[in-house]
């Protein structure tokens, strides 16, 4: 039993290798070929160490995406809808959480099945809704559009939570004279701390790279988001793809410097809306 064991936890571990290999070599050509000059890449094996590191593909593409522009309209977009979408789903979430009625279940049960459907799906309709109030070249109504869409499944992880808080401690500041909103602002909001930090990094990262949104709703230059210019760097005649590639590790870092930073509130989050 013990030896079955041992066999099935080894295979398992190289198993998991195999997987963490597989996903990490796509990521290493894309830092090998940023540090690599156009000639060293076309001769040398994707995976081989640069002779010499051209950090001259850094500032090509700092220039080539409008670097600075395109990272503030992306974050504008990423950080507004973050926001909200917490907010929102906070507030959804505590009433769900705390009203047992057929209303509030039918409200559940009307975000989740908001889950179920990608955005994807509905683009048409929504494209041509949001063109009819306004919403191209507008970066209120892209993050209308990023809540509205985003907002099914943060309510659905924050009620999981939410269930987790004891009733008492709400109890106990109506006992003492607080309000409904009192109590959510000042007391249930610091609690939400996890859950928030889960969410703000699954939703930044889904926000910060999307591509399909920002390409329709925002087609003048000055608007345009770090995907939508990066897109631009490869083309089906000539790419360049040092630039391209130095491009793309510029616009992740700040997302990695985001989970560096949250990423211990982030597994809390997570596991304990799921353990209800």
């Amino acid at each position: 039993m013990v030896r079955k064991y041992r066999l099935g936890s080894i295979l398992l571990q190289v198993l998991i290798t195999i997987v963490a290999i597989a996903y990490l070599i796509p990521s290493l050509i894309v830092f090998l070929y940023a540090l690599k000059s156009q000639q060293e890449t076309s001769k040398s094996f994707p995976l081989s160490l640069p002779n010499h590191i051209e950090w001259a593909n850094f500032s090509k593409a700092l220039e080539a995406l409008n670097f600075w522009r395109s990272f503030g309209n992306t974050a504008l977009l990423t950080v507004c809808s973050v926001v909200l979408i917490i907010l929102l789903s906070s507030m959804a979430a505590y009433a769900i959480s705390r009203g047992a009625t057929k209303f509030f279940n039918s409200t559940y049960v009307f975000f989740i099945a908001g889950i179920l459907i990608p955005y994807q799906v509905i683009f048409v309709p929504m494209f041509t809704l949001g063109s009819n109030l306004g919403f191209i070249n507008n970066f209120v109504g892209v993050i209308f559009l990023y809540v509205a869409t985003n907002l099914p499944f943060a309510v659905f992880v924050t009620t999981g939570f939410m269930k987790t808080i004891p009733k008492e401690v709400e109890e106990a500041a109506a006992i003492d004279g607080c309000s409904v909103l009192r109590t959510f602002w000042l007391i249930v909001m610091p609690m939400l701390k996890p859950v928030a930090a889960a969410l703000t990094i699954i939703l930044s990262l889904q926000i910060w790279n999307d591509y399909l949104m920002p390409l329709l709703f925002l087609s003048e230059n000055n608007l345009k988001t770090l995907t939508v210019m990066q897109s631009q760097l490869f083309s089906a005649f000539s790419t360049d793809f040092n630039t391209g590639f130095a491009g793309i590790i510029l616009s992740s870092l700040p997302i990695l410097f985001l989970f560096i930073f949250m990423q211990k509130h982030f597994v809390k989050g997570i596991t304990m809306g799921a353990g209800k």
